[in-house]
């Protein structure tokens, strides 16, 4: 399978702010792509427990409001709001919860007809200030832009066969790589200073597309 990298990349808007919560004030993420289908199917795509790991990741739990739900090798938490077919709120939390602590993530889904549909996420979180500075909105921002590319691929009847063999090829390197920089183009739209930036993305980059050892995949 190969994945037309820069079409991936530009097909995702990215905004990168703050927002004030509960906890305080935290940096948000977000996240807009549009695809070649309904409303109705790219909610079942993003809330269907047997459809999401062929583009996600397995998730269990009791998937409705106040339920619980862990992602297998990720993220879990609780359900806040879900209103079929536009709009799904949770707690995403690795591990134990950190006491004052924030993290949520909101899909949203808009669009009318048959053919085309747009996906809004956001994610909100209270963020150490010295992991900010080390890694900027990246640090989510990959990860989040890798589920995007698995949605679209699903949608359009393809998958990554091996996600892990693919994450060390050199396509994949170069969507991590791209997606890094793209979250620091948006960091700096957002008002962040371009010098610190600019650390922030090498220190993210070098975190998801590290040096590989020579071989069929390396660049």
């Amino acid at each position: 399978m190969t994945v037309d990298i820069v079409d991936e990349i530009n097909a995702i808007h990215r905004r990168v702010g703050r927002a004030e919560t509960p906890a305080g004030e935290a940096r948000t993420v977000l996240l807009r792509r549009t695809y070649d289908t309904s409303v109705d199917d790219l909610w079942d795509a993003v809330t269907n427990p047997e459809r999401l790991p062929r583009w996600f990741a397995p998730v269990s739990g009791e998937l409705k409001p106040g339920g619980r739900y862990q992602v297998e090798g990720n993220a879990g938490g609780e359900i806040i709001r879900c209103e079929p077919p536009r709009l799904v709120r949770l707690t995403w939390i690795f591990g134990e919860p950190v006491e004052g602590g924030f993290s949520e993530v909101e899909v949203r889904l808009h669009g009318d007809g048959a053919e085309r549909a747009t996906l809004e996420l956001e994610h909100v979180a209270v963020i150490d200030p010295e992991r900010w500075t080390e890694y900027g909105p990246g640090a989510v921002g990959v990860g989040w832009d890798l589920s995007l590319l698995g949605l679209g691929l699903h949608l359009g009847g393809d998958a990554i066969d091996d996600p892990n063999a693919w994450g060390e090829a050199r396509e994949a390197r170069e969507f991590m790589t791209l997606s890094s920089n793209a979250w620091g183009a948006a960091a700096v739209a957002g008002g962040e200073h371009p010098d610190p930036v600019a650390a922030m993305v090498a220190n993210t980059t070098r975190f998801y597309a590290p040096d590989l050892p020579a071989g069929p995949n390396a660049p």
